[in-house]
């Protein structure tokens, strides 16, 4: 007899995984994918994984088990790596050189200054100002254009 109730731990797959056929899971990863990035549902910042769920036709944990397996992330990660992604674009783009972080951040979806900032350097190390100045372009010297002598008739 033992005197404590210990048992030997073993791997167990997480749930979710026997949720969803691989077959299923394939089609929902397209599927995902075509609505958060190729309709850019990023910059949605009211888009849920509820909705996302719901425009798919399945459910929350249909989702969630997708995300999990195939991506490796959690619904928030993945829509947040892409309004990363694009903030990385807008931040560096000489075209919005004026626009405050802040719009950069409303830009791409995100709620609010703080949850930008903290996505932002957890994935890229550096804070949206840092990474602006990394890779700010330096302005070419501006020269005087030299006037073509006349000619003389």
């Amino acid at each position: 007899m033992t005197k404590y109730n210990i048992t030997e731990k073993r791997d167990k797959e997480p749930s979710y995984r026997s949720l969803v056929s691989p077959q299923l899971m394939d089609e929902l990863k397209e599927r995902i994918l075509d609505v958060i990035v190729m309709q850019k549902k990023y910059k949605d910042r009211a888009y849920s994984a509820k909705q996302l769920a719901e425009d798919l036709g399945t459910n929350t944990r249909y989702v969630s088990a997708v995300m999990n397996v195939r991506f490796h992330m959690n619904y928030t990660s993945f829509v947040n790596k892409y309004r990363i992604e694009e903030a990385m674009s807008i931040l560096v783009d000489k075209r919005y050189q004026e626009l405050s972080i802040e719009e950069v951040s409303d830009m791409v979806g995100f709620a609010n200054r703080q949850s930008f900032y903290a996505s932002f350097y957890k994935i890229m190390g550096v804070t949206p100002k840092d990474y602006r100045q990394q890779h700010a372009m330096p302005q070419p010297p501006k020269t005087q254009k030299k006037k073509k002598p006349k000619k003389q008739a």
